[in-house]
């Protein structure tokens, strides 16, 4: 078992808590602005790469919804000193391999390699977030492959579909109203201008955190580190984004008629932000609702009432409040009323009478059980420390996350059950399925 694990484990079991000095993770902060955190660990000889930047569909403004996707792209297409593909070739000739992603609240990139090529790593990574290249080839290239992928991803399909619906009629201030990927207009319309201006802006140093975990030695990275990047410019920070989102005061409906097998419900509550304590409540309540079959919905509509083939139940893990959500795909000739009068006589039994102790340890185990596999590898421990230093804006946080889910009581769940589960908060998108010949002669 991995060193960084078996620690994660015994100090849980022991209700100790864990801390950046236990598990060797050290943060470093060049005069740039350029955050850097390091997990070193000689247990694997690999090393794992990653960038977060404090952009995505959160910082975005109607008219260039869609650019932080974009620059996902674009970001593997060269650099001043690399031509493009040149990033990836030698990546691969080093055993390793590279992605990124796009989120509501940052965009990461990472890479996982042989420790010999390190250094040549961090040099490609310092040449891209001083000199990408940004031009007008680059840009018509990808805003291609984007708006075929929003074709594919999104307009013909019908579950993603009803999503970005049940986020665009949910909010109404906040930049999670937008979905990431973009508007097809907006696409289509952004100019070299916009990206130029966005680049800048937020893929300075002073917006960024990198994170290597791994086979290193964290002193001669920092030095690397100060050679490399320590010369790239700051810029003025991002205008900060205000959540202004009002409260809910009555329920939304949406109908969406699309080509489609079965009818299908989605279900939303405006939720708690990621750094309220509510969030961990509330994300045992997604559990104790959907996961494995024992759980509430899969017992109740799927085996006893045979209403729907498929359910689930998620919670937003955001900056700002997000959405607690369930959904549910129907078995051929059920309807989503009798679905939403199930799912909403489920909720008021949890709010009335709360769950059980059985129900609330099961999924803490689960919890608990998903966290601890995201540290057994280089990759899955830089996803977590990026992740809380940029979403819950100090990486600590993850140190506490498995007593913050332990500290959740019987109560605490029943309590986010009654505030965010009601009526007033809901937001509902239905599926009509709709046959191709119906869609045709809509159009």
């Amino acid at each position: 078992m991995n060193r960084f694990v078996f620690l994660c484990l015994f100090l849980s079991i022991a209700g100790a808590t864990m801390d950046a000095q236990t598990l060797n993770v050290t943060e470093h902060i060049l005069k740039n602005g350029l955050k850097i955190i390091l997990q070193e660990d000689h247990t694997v000889p690999s090393v794992c790469y990653y960038t977060f930047f404090k952009a995505g569909g959160r910082t975005e403004r109607p008219g260039i919804t869609g650019i932080s996707h974009l620059f996902e792209h674009m970001m593997f297409n060269g650099s001043a000193k690399y031509a493009p593909m040149m990033f990836d070739r030698i990546i691969e000739s080093g055993g390793g391999y590279s992605n990124g992603s796009t989120w509501n609240d940052f965009t990461n990139y990472w890479e996982e390699f042989n420790p010999d090529i390190l250094e040549t790593i961090l040099d490609m990574e310092a040449d891209r977030m001083r000199a990408l290249r940004v031009d007008a080839a680059n840009l018509e290239q990808e805003r291609g492959i984007v708006m075929e992928e929003r074709r594919l991803s999104v307009d013909n399909n019908v579950t993603s579909k009803m999503y970005e619906q049940l986020y665009a009629a949910a909010f109404v201030a906040s930049m999670y109203h937008f979905p990431v990927i973009g508007w097809m207009k907006d696409i289509e319309n952004i100019t070299l201008d916009d990206a130029k201006k966005y680049y800048r802006t937020f893929y300075a140093p002073n917006n960024a955190v990198v994170i290597i975990t791994g086979d290193f030695n964290s002193d001669r990275v920092m030095e690397l580190m100060e050679k490399k990047f320590g010369d790239i410019p700051s810029q003025e920070p991002p205008q900060r984004v205000i959540d202004a989102e009002p409260p809910q005061e009555g329920e939304k409906r949406v109908e969406l008629h699309k080509v489609a097998e079965l009818p299908a419900v989605a279900i939303a509550y405006k939720g708690a932000a990621a750094t309220d304590s509510d969030f961990y409540a509330l994300d045992l309540l997604a559990t104790i609702l959907s996961r494995g079959e024992s759980s509430r919905l899969y017992r109740t509509i799927i085996y006893e009432k045979q209403l729907v083939a498929d359910v689930s139940a998620s919670n937003d893990e955001f900056i700002d409040p997000g959405l607690f959500i369930i959904y549910a795909q129907m078995r051929p000739g059920k309807t989503t009323s009798e679905a939403e009068k199930e799912i909403y006589s489920i909720i008021a039994d949890i709010q009335q009478n709360g769950v059980s102790d059985t129900e609330l340890q099961k999924a803490k185990n689960a919890v608990q059980a998903d966290y601890v596999r995201r540290l057994e590898t280089n990759q899955g421990r830089g996803f977590l420390l990026g992740f809380y230093g940029v979403v819950h804006g100090d990486y600590h946080v993850m140190f506490d996350v498995l007593n913050n889910y332990n500290a959740v009581t019987r109560a605490d769940v029943q309590r986010v059950a009654k505030k965010y589960l009601t009526d007033r908060n809901r937001t509902v998108v239905t599926l009509f399925p709709e046959k191709p010949e119906e869609t045709a002669a809509t159009h």
